[in-house]
């Protein structure tokens, strides 16, 4: 117990101290194998092909011809007052006008033969009148449009049955 004391073993234990961390660090370390990944299996990639040379303008489609071949527009007996089965046809009418602002067009006005000449004549301008006011309310242009009465003088059917009768009170939509 007495070596326990003396200055020499305090001194031999601090050395021991101070000299074993020294000692491990210059042990040398070992690299570490490499660890298989995905990327080490993924295929690689293939390289880009640069850009195709922009392809030659082509000229645009030609525009679609509009179809001005307008019907079904049709009206109550003794009446302009548009029948609903008219308003599909007259919306188709105003899509095509609108794809050329620059025609014109003349509203063609009919009647059936019930009632008198005159009667017929202001009734077919009526019901062309009507058809004007629903196109410029739908946007297109009332200087494109003019109106023609022409009362009982150009059936389409015979005026003898109402199926006939019926089919002669419309308005004709027609390029002017």
């Amino acid at each position: 117990m007495k070596i326990l004391k003396t200055s020499s073993f305090v001194l031999l234990v601090a050395s021991a101290a101070l000299a074993l961390p020294a000692c491990k660090a210059k042990k040398l370390a070992e690299k570490p194998a490499p660890v298989e990944t995905e990327k080490m299996y993924a295929p690689t990639p293939k390289p880009t092909p640069p850009p195709a040379a922009a392809p030659a303008q082509t000229p645009p489609p030609a525009p679609v011809k509009p179809n001005y071949n307008f019907s079904n527009i049709q009206f109550e007996f003794n009446s302009a007052v548009l029948k609903t089965g008219s308003y599909q046809a007259l919306d188709a009418a105003v899509i095509e006008m609108k794809k050329d602002a620059t025609v014109k067009f003349v509203l063609n006005g009919n009647s059936s033969a019930e009632g008198t000449d005159q009667r017929n004549m202001e009734l077919s301008v009526e019901r062309a009148n009507s058809v004007k006011t629903y196109l410029v309310n739908s946007g297109i242009s009332a200087a494109n449009l003019s109106i023609k009465g022409y009362g009982e003088s150009k059936p389409i059917a015979d005026n003898a049955t109402e199926e006939g009768r019926v089919l002669n009170r419309r308005v004709e939509i027609k390029l002017n």
